[in-house]
């Protein structure tokens, strides 16, 4: 599904050309409360890329995270970004335009994001009602607990529970994770968990794990195979061995991807940084539906700017997984607002 397909939500309203707009880029690293740690390792600090495009009055703004695992880095995300400043300052770019001149992935996200902040602003219109969404409203984010012991992580599954925290996210890798979800969900028994193995487990290791976790709270179970190597999960599909829905991450990035799924996962994971930005998400969300996937709207770790378009999409959607900022030391002011984990849409001063 293209971004222009009917079924997908409009984009009308933006012009073929803006003209004449500036593109500036910077980098920002933000620090992490501890540490965050999942099978593939663990990180201190939030590195994101920022964009700005301006006429030189209005001003708009979109964060992304370059991520290792899809071959990205800060600095080949600020090549690919500063390429687009001649086509920016010639005769502008529309996002539908912007998904034909970059790939989906961290930097078309940002600039994407950037692109619909500055229409907003220009037009004095918000980006919720240009894309229809007339009242969204405040939804509930998992929050995620990283790799740690077994008692670490359920000494922060209790307090997170002792703060009404309803949904837990669990990083787990192919080291003892039955051990990490049993003291978790002891810890904590009346939190539903989405159980994240970040490709680190085996065929095997799931179809033994399947029948044990409905027993342990858990609600979803993300991206447990590594991708192009999940072929596997049709077999536990037509041997009804599925006990909760299996979900998509690293095995999809844009709509293109969606009919290679069917017949092995029953969820999608839609981030902003791999559908490369508002645009590529709306339209990645609409065929999702219309082929029968459960939907949730994910993250990496940022801030509330790279949250704030990701918080329309996530309306009503069956999970959401957008607590980037509470795992930092710091956010923006002003930034989204989060009472517990429930979260409100994006201001005007910070987005959209």
């Amino acid at each position: 599904m293209s971004p222009t397909d009917p079924s997908a939500p409009s984009l009308s309203g933006f012009p073929v050309s803006d003209g004449g707009l500036r593109l500036s880029v910077r980098t920002e690293a933000w620090p992490i409360a501890g540490a965050f740690t999942i099978s593939r390792g663990s990180k201190t600090q939030a590195d994101v890329v920022v964009a700005e495009v301006t006429d030189g009055t209005v001003s708009g703004w979109g964060e992304c995270v370059p991520y290792a695992r899809y071959g990205e880095s800060v600095a080949g995300v600020m090549a690919e970004l500063q390429a687009m400043a001649g086509p920016l300052a010639a005769s502008g770019l529309t996002p539908e335009a912007l998904s034909e001149r970059m790939p989906a992935g961290a930097a078309r996200n940002a600039l994407d994001c950037a692109l619909w902040d500055y229409r907003a602003k220009l037009d004095g219109q918000r980006v919720m009602d240009r894309i229809g969404i007339a009242d969204p409203r405040p939804v509930v984010t998992a929050y995620t607990l990283g790799i740690d012991t077994p008692e670490v992580m359920a000494a922060k599954a209790a307090r997170a529970a002792a703060d009404g925290l309803p949904l837990l996210k669990i990083k787990v890798g192919a080291d003892n994770p039955l051990d990490r979800l049993k003291a978790v969900h002891a810890a904590a028994p009346q939190c539903r968990l989405i159980v994240d193995a970040n490709e680190g487990w085996t065929l095997e290791q799931l179809a033994d794990l399947m029948p044990l976790l409905p027993g342990l709270g858990a609600v979803l179970v993300e991206q447990p195979l590594p991708a192009g190597q999940d072929a596997g999960l049709e077999e536990l599909v037509r041997d009804g061995r599925i006990t909760v829905p299996v979900c998509a991450d690293e095995s999809l990035h844009t709509a293109a991807d969606l009919p290679t799924l069917r017949g092995r996962y029953q969820a999608i994971n839609i981030k902003l940084d791999k559908t490369g930005g508002l645009t590529g998400a709306l339209a990645l969300k609409a065929a999702a539906l219309a082929q029968g996937f459960r939907i949730m709207v994910g993250c990496m770790v940022g801030t509330s700017l790279g949250m704030a378009p990701a918080m329309l999409v996530a309306q009503g959607v069956d999970f959401v997984d957008l607590d980037g900022p509470l795992l930092l030391s710091r956010d923006r002011v002003p930034g989204l607002q989060y009472k517990g984990t429930v979260v409100s849409p994006p201001v005007p001063e910070l987005w959209g």
